[in-house]
C-alpha cells in the first residue's frame, strides 16, 4: 500500500511546490511570479498507488492594468492609427483622472438617444391634446402655458 500524496508543480518545474497528504491547502504567492500565463500540475496518488493528474492554467497580473483604446487585438489597420494607452496599478494612490480610461461613446448610445429625442418630439407634436374637462383647470389654464 502506498501513502496517499498530493504533489503540486508550478510551471513544469521538476520539484513540487507542495508534497503533502490529502486534503491539503497551499498559499501560492503570485508576487514572486512574472506577469503572464502560468500553470499548475497537480498529481494525486491514492492508497493503491494510482496517480491522477490535473492541469490548471492561470494568468498573473500583479503589475498595473493596461487599457488600450483605438486598436483591438488582431485588428486590421491602415494609415495613421491613434491610440490611447493607460496603466494603473492597484497599489497606487487613487487618482480619478489616471484610474479611468476615457473612451468614445458607443454608437448604440447615440442611436438610442436619438430615438428617445425623436419619440419625445413626436409625442409632443401629435399627442398633446388636453381633454376639454381639464382645459380650464387652474394647473393647465395659466398664463405660463405654452400650449394655450
Amino acid at each position: 500500500m502506498a501513502d496517499p500524496r498530493i504533489r503540486i508543480y508550478l510551471d513544469d518545474t521538476p520539484d513540487p511546490v507542495a508534497d503533502q497528504r490529502p486534503p491539503t491547502e497551499i498559499a501560492l504567492d503570485t508576487k514572486s511570479l512574472a506577469d503572464g500565463e502560468h500553470g499548475l500540475r497537480i498529481e494525486a496518488q491514492d492508497a493503491t498507488g494510482q496517480v491522477g493528474v490535473r492541469r490548471l492554467r492561470f494568468q498573473v497580473r500583479n503589475g498595473p492594468g493596461i487599457t488600450v483604446t483605438g486598436l483591438g487585438d488582431g485588428a486590421v489597420v491602415h494609415g495613421t492609427v491613434r491610440l490611447m494607452v493607460n496603466a494603473f496599478g492597484a497599489e497606487e494612490p487613487f487618482e480619478p483622472h489616471r484610474a479611468e480610461s476615457p473612451s468614445p461613446m458607443p454608437v448604440w448610445v447615440w442611436v438610442l438617444t436619438l430615438l428617445i429625442v425623436a419619440w419625445t418630439a413626436w409625442y409632443v407634436a401629435t399627442l398633446w391634446n388636453v381633454p376639454a374637462d381639464y382645459a380650464k383647470t387652474p394647473t393647465y389654464s395659466s398664463s405660463m402655458n405654452p400650449f394655450k
